[in-house]
Protein backbone atom coordinates (compact mmCIF):
# COMPACT_ATOMS: atom_id res chain seq x y z
CA UNK A 1 0.00 0.00 0.00
CA UNK A 2 1.23 3.32 -1.37
CA UNK A 3 1.14 6.95 0.48
CA UNK A 4 -1.58 8.87 -0.57
CA UNK A 5 -1.97 12.92 -1.85
CA UNK A 6 0.13 15.20 0.36
CA UNK A 7 1.68 12.44 2.49
CA UNK A 8 4.32 12.44 -0.26
CA UNK A 9 5.03 15.69 0.78
CA UNK A 10 5.09 15.46 4.39
CA UNK A 11 7.67 12.38 3.34
CA UNK A 12 9.63 14.20 1.44
CA UNK A 13 12.96 15.14 2.80
CA UNK A 14 12.44 13.01 6.18
CA UNK A 15 12.45 9.36 4.99
CA UNK A 16 15.65 7.22 4.43
CA UNK A 17 16.29 5.74 0.81
CA UNK A 18 15.22 2.10 2.23
CA UNK A 19 16.51 1.16 -1.00
CA UNK A 20 20.46 2.15 -0.28
CA UNK A 21 20.71 1.64 3.14
CA UNK A 22 22.31 -1.04 5.26
CA UNK A 23 20.16 -0.87 8.54
CA UNK A 24 18.10 -3.86 8.45
CA UNK A 25 15.69 -1.87 10.72
CA UNK A 26 15.23 1.00 8.04
CA UNK A 27 12.37 -0.89 6.56
CA UNK A 28 10.13 -0.78 10.12
CA UNK A 29 11.14 2.87 10.57
CA UNK A 30 10.14 3.59 6.70
CA UNK A 31 6.17 1.41 8.41
CA UNK A 32 6.32 3.15 11.46
CA UNK A 33 6.65 6.38 10.13
CA UNK A 34 4.13 5.64 7.02
CA UNK A 35 1.41 4.18 8.96
CA UNK A 36 2.09 4.37 12.56
CA UNK A 37 2.50 8.10 12.39
CA UNK A 38 1.36 10.35 9.27
CA UNK A 39 -1.64 8.50 9.10
CA UNK A 40 -2.65 9.19 12.44
CA UNK A 41 -1.74 12.79 11.67
CA UNK A 42 1.36 13.28 13.12
CA UNK A 43 2.61 16.29 9.97
CA UNK A 44 5.59 17.73 12.09
CA UNK A 45 8.26 17.24 9.07
CA UNK A 46 11.38 17.01 11.87
CA UNK A 47 9.32 15.17 14.26
CA UNK A 48 8.96 12.87 10.98
CA UNK A 49 12.41 12.80 10.16
CA UNK A 50 13.91 12.29 13.50
CA UNK A 51 11.91 9.26 14.28
CA UNK A 52 12.52 7.89 10.62
CA UNK A 53 16.46 8.27 11.42
CA UNK A 54 16.52 7.31 15.39
CA UNK A 55 17.71 3.55 16.07
CA UNK A 56 14.54 2.60 18.29
CA UNK A 57 15.44 -0.51 18.62
CA UNK A 58 18.59 0.02 20.21
CA UNK A 59 16.56 1.58 23.29
CA UNK A 60 15.02 -1.76 24.35
CA UNK A 61 16.66 -5.08 25.65
CA UNK A 62 17.45 -7.10 23.42
CA UNK A 63 15.14 -9.46 23.15
CA UNK A 64 12.35 -7.03 22.13
CA UNK A 65 14.48 -5.25 19.17
CA UNK A 66 12.26 -7.16 16.76
CA UNK A 67 9.28 -5.63 17.85
CA UNK A 68 10.90 -2.07 18.64
CA UNK A 69 9.16 -0.57 15.66
CA UNK A 70 5.69 -1.80 16.63
CA UNK A 71 2.93 0.55 17.87
CA UNK A 72 3.10 -0.23 21.74
CA UNK A 73 5.47 0.22 24.62
CA UNK A 74 7.58 -1.91 25.57
CA UNK A 75 9.74 -2.76 29.16
CA UNK A 76 12.95 -1.28 29.77
CA UNK A 77 13.58 -2.55 33.30
CA UNK A 78 13.07 -0.91 36.61
CA UNK A 79 8.85 -1.55 35.69
CA UNK A 80 9.07 1.51 33.60
CA UNK A 81 8.26 1.12 29.58
CA UNK A 82 9.62 3.22 26.81
CA UNK A 83 6.78 4.85 25.04
CA UNK A 84 4.87 3.97 21.88
CA UNK A 85 6.04 5.53 18.73
CA UNK A 86 2.42 7.30 17.98
CA UNK A 87 3.00 8.62 21.54
CA UNK A 88 6.84 9.66 21.41
CA UNK A 89 5.45 11.66 18.25
CA UNK A 90 2.30 13.20 19.43
CA UNK A 91 3.66 14.50 22.69
CA UNK A 92 6.80 15.71 20.62
CA UNK A 93 5.11 17.55 18.12
CA UNK A 94 2.77 19.45 20.85
CA UNK A 95 6.16 21.07 21.56
CA UNK A 96 6.36 22.68 18.12
CA UNK A 97 10.37 22.48 18.39
CA UNK A 98 12.49 24.94 16.13
CA UNK A 99 15.87 23.79 16.65
CA UNK A 100 17.57 26.74 19.07
CA UNK A 101 15.04 25.67 22.14
CA UNK A 102 16.45 24.69 25.98
CA UNK A 103 14.38 21.48 26.64
CA UNK A 104 13.34 19.36 30.19
CA UNK A 105 13.09 15.88 29.95
CA UNK A 106 10.97 14.17 33.03
CA UNK A 107 11.87 10.75 32.95
CA UNK A 108 14.49 9.25 31.13
CA UNK A 109 13.60 5.71 30.52
CA UNK A 110 15.57 4.11 28.11
CA UNK A 111 16.19 7.56 26.42
CA UNK A 112 14.63 7.09 23.37
CA UNK A 113 12.62 10.25 23.57
CA UNK A 114 16.08 12.37 24.47
CA UNK A 115 17.32 11.82 21.29
CA UNK A 116 14.19 12.70 19.67
CA UNK A 117 14.55 15.64 21.40
CA UNK A 118 18.54 16.28 20.75
CA UNK A 119 18.19 16.58 17.28
CA UNK A 120 15.33 18.51 17.63
CA UNK A 121 16.41 21.06 20.47
CA UNK A 122 19.52 22.95 21.13
CA UNK A 123 19.98 21.05 24.54
CA UNK A 124 18.44 18.63 26.69
CA UNK A 125 18.09 18.32 30.16
CA UNK A 126 16.74 14.99 30.99
CA UNK A 127 16.07 13.55 34.85
CA UNK A 128 15.47 9.96 35.89
CA UNK A 129 14.93 8.67 39.51
CA UNK A 130 16.07 4.91 38.29
CA UNK A 131 20.18 5.64 38.55
CA UNK A 132 20.67 2.39 36.17
CA UNK A 133 18.19 3.35 33.55
CA UNK A 134 20.23 6.73 33.61
CA UNK A 135 23.20 5.32 33.24
CA UNK A 136 22.17 2.87 30.75
CA UNK A 137 20.77 5.96 28.71
CA UNK A 138 23.64 8.11 29.54
CA UNK A 139 26.23 5.48 27.89
CA UNK A 140 23.44 4.65 24.74
CA UNK A 141 23.46 8.42 23.86
CA UNK A 142 27.03 9.07 24.07
CA UNK A 143 27.75 5.65 22.10
CA UNK A 144 25.15 6.88 19.31
CA UNK A 145 26.54 10.61 19.03
CA UNK A 146 23.27 12.25 20.88
CA UNK A 147 25.98 15.45 22.80
CA UNK A 148 23.49 17.91 23.74
CA UNK A 149 21.65 15.53 26.34
CA UNK A 150 22.80 15.66 30.42
CA UNK A 151 21.03 13.22 32.09
CA UNK A 152 20.52 13.94 36.31
CA UNK A 153 19.45 11.24 38.53
CA UNK A 154 17.01 12.70 41.00
CA UNK A 155 13.32 13.23 41.99
CA UNK A 156 11.66 14.70 38.19
CA UNK A 157 8.57 15.39 39.91
CA UNK A 158 10.71 19.04 41.07
CA UNK A 159 11.74 19.28 37.40
CA UNK A 160 14.95 21.20 37.35
CA UNK A 161 14.98 24.33 38.39
CA UNK A 162 18.72 25.30 38.13
CA UNK A 163 18.95 25.05 34.69
CA UNK A 164 15.39 26.85 33.65
CA UNK A 165 13.88 28.15 32.31
CA UNK A 166 13.21 25.51 29.37
CA UNK A 167 11.02 26.74 26.09
CA UNK A 168 10.02 23.16 26.08
CA UNK A 169 9.10 20.10 29.55
CA UNK A 170 7.88 16.84 28.27
CA UNK A 171 6.70 14.77 31.10
CA UNK A 172 6.80 10.44 30.19
CA UNK A 173 4.55 9.60 33.45
CA UNK A 174 1.11 10.56 35.04
CA UNK A 175 0.73 13.63 37.26
CA UNK A 176 -2.44 13.30 39.92
CA UNK A 177 -2.42 17.42 38.71
CA UNK A 178 0.01 19.49 36.90
CA UNK A 179 2.31 20.74 39.30
CA UNK A 180 3.38 24.29 39.51
CA UNK A 181 7.15 24.08 39.69
CA UNK A 182 6.41 22.62 35.94
CA UNK A 183 4.56 26.17 34.80
CA UNK A 184 7.56 28.15 36.74
CA UNK A 185 10.46 26.04 34.86
CA UNK A 186 8.94 27.46 31.64
CA UNK A 187 9.64 30.48 29.69
CA UNK A 188 6.77 32.75 28.63
CA UNK A 189 5.72 31.27 25.09
CA UNK A 190 7.11 27.76 26.41
CA UNK A 191 5.21 24.20 26.20
CA UNK A 192 4.20 21.68 28.80
CA UNK A 193 2.90 18.32 27.30
CA UNK A 194 2.35 16.01 30.45
CA UNK A 195 -0.34 13.14 31.09
CA UNK A 196 -2.89 13.60 34.44
CA UNK A 197 -4.58 11.93 36.06
CA UNK A 198 -5.41 8.32 37.54
CA UNK A 199 -2.88 5.69 37.48
CA UNK A 200 -5.38 3.48 35.79
CA UNK A 201 -6.56 6.21 32.71
CA UNK A 202 -4.92 10.19 32.15
CA UNK A 203 -5.51 12.70 29.75
CA UNK A 204 -2.53 14.07 27.81
CA UNK A 205 -2.45 17.92 28.32
CA UNK A 206 -0.61 20.76 26.08
CA UNK A 207 0.02 23.83 28.54
CA UNK A 208 1.50 27.09 27.08
CA UNK A 209 2.98 29.70 29.57
CA UNK A 210 2.00 33.25 28.37
CA UNK A 211 2.32 36.70 30.06
CA UNK A 212 -0.78 36.41 31.59
CA UNK A 213 -1.30 32.75 32.77
CA UNK A 214 -1.52 29.78 31.14
CA UNK A 215 -3.15 28.15 28.26
CA UNK A 216 -4.26 24.30 28.75
CA UNK A 217 -5.31 21.77 25.95
CA UNK A 218 -6.36 18.21 26.32
CA UNK A 219 -5.19 16.47 23.23
CA UNK A 220 -6.12 12.70 24.06
CA UNK A 221 -6.65 9.75 26.56
CA UNK A 222 -3.47 8.09 27.33
CA UNK A 223 -1.65 5.72 29.88
CA UNK A 224 1.55 5.71 31.65
CA UNK A 225 3.30 4.80 34.68
CA UNK A 226 2.97 6.73 37.76
CA UNK A 227 5.18 10.10 38.08
CA UNK A 228 6.84 9.19 41.83
CA UNK A 229 8.19 12.17 44.24
CA UNK A 230 7.44 15.12 45.64
CA UNK A 231 5.17 16.31 43.15
CA UNK A 232 3.65 13.08 41.93
CA UNK A 233 2.56 10.25 43.26
CA UNK A 234 3.60 9.06 46.73
CA UNK A 235 4.18 5.48 45.63
CA UNK A 236 4.01 2.77 43.10
CA UNK A 237 0.68 1.57 42.42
Amino acid sequence: MLLRGNYFNILEGALLDISQNTDIYAADRFQMVQYQLIYRGIHDKRVLKAMSEIPRHRFVPDNYQHVAYEDSPLPIGEGQTISQPYMVAIMTQCLELKGEEKVSEIGTGSGYQAAILSVLAAQVYSIERHEMLAINARRLLKDLGYNNVEIIVGDGSIGLPDHSPFQGIIVTACAPKIPQNFIDQLAIGGRLVIPVGSPFGQTLFRVVKTETGTETKGILECAFVPLIGAEGWKEER
